[in-house]
């Protein structure tokens, strides 16, 4: 994959997945159009936008070969700007030759979705309050009812015809969402007020992305995302970006001729009570694929076994025999257990001056005792040292002191007061992984799926991440590089059929190997 580049600022149609995208909040939004109204001609983002829609549809009409350009689009305008988006698209479709029907239950109101409607009636566009009892005949359907201004629940006929458009789209019938599926919090990802919400399979998002279309419910209801800047300048240096090779990439180690194995580091996976010696070999052996020089695990317990058969490069020890000081990185935590034994390892360890990964165990354990916390919140701070914590919505709850539901309804929210509190880098993990640093960075990860909703998922990437730490990464990007290839794994191994229902976890490793060459390494001809 080569390095994507800046995306271009008209009405053109860009794809983020791997690019550093900023994602923009609705306060952000709508300074930046307050702002481009203040001196552009009336009318003109709503044109732009409508005719960045209607470009996306004729490109799939006319390109993809499935699409009956014969068969009409189907279009709901709500009472909004959102509404006058979907005018606009339907006047610049039919003036294409394109069919279409616009169903506008409650004529629009605001001057700039007027002008809409009367760009659409001058152009012929059929507009009536009627509802089809099926989109069977329908090339597409578009979603104009609400953006990025909902304060309330979808109800009545629109609230109706979001279930129509939602069973549509589970049939795998088109369904185009204009700027963000009409229910969903463009900032949380969450449906507005837990009411019903449009789920397309695509999203045409104007200005920039927002965070809530790949967070919690945002990454099924969404589908598909593009973006339309509208001609719109983002923040030089936005809050919130999407993450992105161009992130991590040039932080990584070269691989020249004259390096050895010491150049790539030694890490140690810390973990495996008596019981529990998979996790710690699940992560030293994803740490192993990444590229990490010398990849120990020190087992807490007893019985561990004395070598790994399927990778004996792995070196396995008795804690007690390990030199942890020595080790250029740290993963702490996965099998660890809860006893006494495992918060005097942590005692031991968080004040070694070596960078550390803290998951599982040991962030319930930190949770639990005041001590250790504020020994993770001093290495953050006075001694530079800050770790990597990565806890999925529930271990987050306990570090914070509340519960998960309070976490998963603002994930930024929750993973910034992490940040601050531990003065740590934060890995929250979920649908959309959130990764904060304590100097306010904050990116949202937009890959990966249903496929790691599997055992041992989060050991693979404690290792991936301790691996990379092990190479000299910055913490912050160890975690964006770490959290994007683990995604990307699953994306690719689903893409083959190896998911998302029965992937294991021990099938990431060699994924990640592949494309971390592929966008790190590549051949040089």
């Amino acid at each position: 994959m080569t390095q994507p580049s800046a995306p271009s600022l008209h009405d053109g149609l860009v794809k983020p997945y791997d690019r550093p995208f900023a994602l923009l909040s609705v306060a952000e939004l709508r300074a930046l159009e307050k702002n481009a109204e203040a001196t552009l001609p009336a009318h003109t983002l709503m044109g732009r936008a409508g005719r960045a829609g209607a470009r996306f549809l004729l490109e799939h009409i006319h390109l993809d070969g499935t699409t009956d350009p014969y068969q009409p689009v189907w279009l709901v305008a709500g009472p909004g700007n959102n509404g006058g988006d979907a005018l606009v698209v339907a006047a610049e479709l039919q003036r294409a030759g394109i069919k279409v029907e616009v169903c506008m239950p409650v004529e629009v109101k605001p001057d700039d979705a007027l002008w809409a409607l009367a760009e659409a009636r001058a152009a012929g566009v059929p507009i009536s309050n009627e509802v089809p009892d099926s989109f069977d005949d329908y090339s597409w359907v578009v979603d104009g009812m609400f953006g990025i201004g909902l304060a309330r629940p979808l109800d009545g006929v629109f609230a109706s015809i979001a279930g129509q458009l939602s069973a549509r789209a589970k049939r795998r019938g088109r369904v185009l969402a204009l700027d963000v599926p009409s229910g969903l919090d463009s900032d949380t990802g969450n449906v507005v007020g837990g009411g019903g919400a449009v789920r397309a399979t695509h999203t045409v998002t104007f200005i920039g992305a927002k965070p809530g279309l790949y967070m919690a419910s945002g990454r099924d209801l969404a589908g598909d995302v593009t973006v339309a800047s509208i001609g719109l300048e983002w923040p030089s240096e936005p809050p919130v970006r999407l993450n992105g090779p161009a992130l991590f990439v040039p932080h990584f180690p070269p691989r020249d001729y004259s390096t050895h194995k010491g150049t790539f580091g030694s890490m140690a996976v810390v973990g495996g009570d008596t019981g529990m010696c998979g996790a710690p070999i699940l992560a030293a052996r994803a740490a192993l694929y990444a590229g990490a020089g010398k990849v120990h695990v020190a087992f807490l317990g007893a019985g561990s076994p004395p070598y790994d058969p399927p990778h004996p490069e792995l070196m396995l020890h008795p804690l007690d025999e390990l030199p942890l000081a020595e080790m250029d990185a740290l993963s702490i935590g996965c099998g660890m257990g809860k006893r006494e034994r495992a918060v005097d390892v942590l005692r031991t360890v968080l004040p070694l001056d070596v960078p550390k990964l803290l998951d599982a165990d040991a962030l319930n354990l930190i949770a639990g005792h005041a001590d250790l916390a504020a020994t993770v919140k001093q290495r953050g701070e006075s001694a530079n040292d800050p770790c990597v914590l990565t806890p999925h919505p529930l271990e987050a709850a306990r570090l914070l002191g509340t519960d998960a539901k309070s976490v998963q309804r603002d994930r930024l929210e929750a993973a910034r007061a992490l940040a601050a509190r531990y003065a740590s880098v934060i890995v929250l993990k979920g649908t959309g992984t959130v990764i904060a640093a304590p100097d306010g960075r904050v990116a949202v990860n937009p890959t990966g799926n249903a496929a790691l909703a599997t055992g041992g998922t989060g050991d693979v990437l404690g290792g991936l991440i301790g691996a990379l730490l092990g190479q000299g990464l910055p913490r912050y990007e160890a975690a964006l590089a770490g959290v994007f290839l683990h995604g990307f794994a699953a994306d690719a191994l689903t893409a083959r059929g190896k998911g998302p229902a029965g992937l294991t976890a021990g099938e990431l490793a060699p994924m990640v190997r592949k494309l971390l060459n592929r966008l790190v390494y590549p051949l040089q001809d």
